[in-house]
């Protein structure tokens, strides 16, 4: 290592300490600089997320290229132009796991709610350019898609979004959940967050929607209707440390995915919503703590 290369990987580590040690942060934060001192963070981050100030939209698209010469394969959560700030997701093996098993279960599980799994188009991670405000961005989620008869071209959003977190912290995973539904304009209809809590051995599992509000004008009494998000449900599962082999508690029952918001029609007959069982999620408890 030269001494040049040697003196950015220890100027790199430093400001990874700063940042992990900033009780204000719990999230790993740094300002960007170049590409190369971008790519040598990467490589120092421990956990699955990174923020990054001070990105240009210059900077965004050296970046981006960066990121396919190097073929490096990390994922843009959230880029937000008007504010320079990039959320770099890491995707390691729970991470991975998080949303890939939830979204396999959900994919295996729609037969039983009367739809044929040909009829459900995967975006996976698509990186979808933000429509409102115009230019302000993008963002890619871990696991998506959405009903082919409606969302088959590519910049179409998905109705149903997972974004997985384990160092992220779900303050920050709620404000991901935020941009999906404020960046699509309402497109999007579900997103599932899960987080999983190393020092807890929890996995939190929420699921978003949007409801219709309303609110008096500043200079009328007129009353307009907003969306805002709201939470649909809670699932808890957390490891039963007095029996032997484990088990695994689980609170807010079965995860309920809504047929309407997922195919945007009211189900026919022989057709439900998709139910992801208790039974599942304890098996995909087991499984994250046998990776972790």
């Amino acid at each position: 290592m030269s001494k040049s290369t040697s003196s950015t990987a220890q100027s790199v580590s430093i400001a990874l300490t700063l940042a992990l040690s900033d009780p204000n942060h719990e999230d790993p934060t740094i300002s960007f600089e170049n590409t190369q001192n971008l790519f040598e963070a990467i490589d120092y981050v421990s956990g699955d997320t990174l923020i990054v100030t001070d990105v240009s939209i210059k900077s965004f698209a050296e970046i981006e290229e960066q990121r396919q010469i190097r073929r490096r394969k990390i994922r843009w959560c959230r880029y937000d132009a008007a504010a320079h700030i990039l959320l770099i997701t890491i995707p390691t093996d729970i991470h991975e796991i998080l949303h890939t098993r939830l979204y396999e279960e959900y994919l295996g599980q729609l037969p039983a709610s009367g739809v044929p799994r040909q009829a459900w188009l995967s975006k996976a991670a698509t990186y979808f350019h933000s429509n409102y405000p115009r230019g302000g961005g993008g963002g890619e989620g871990d696991s998506s898609g959405g009903p082919i008869s409606q969302r088959v071209r590519s910049q179409d959003w998905p109705t149903l979004v997972i974004v997985a977190g384990v160092s992220q912290s779900l303050s920050q995973l709620r404000a991901d959940m935020r941009w999906w539904f404020a960046a699509s304009n309402h497109d999007v209809k579900i997103v599932l967050l899960t987080k999983f809590n190393r020092q807890q051995s929890k996995i939190v599992i929420e699921k978003w929607g949007e409801q219709a509000t309303t609110r008096t004008g500043a200079v009328t009494t007129r009353r307009a209707a907003t969306l805002e998000p709201i939470l649909l449900q809670t699932i808890e599962i957390t490891r039963n440390t007095t029996t032997n082999p484990v088990s695994y508690n689980v609170t807010g029952g079965g995860l309920v995915l809504e047929f309407d918001f997922l195919f945007l029609r009211s189900p026919g007959p022989l057709e439900g919503d998709v139910v992801i069982g208790v039974q599942f999620l304890q098996a995909y408890a087991e499984v994250i703590r046998l990776q972790d």
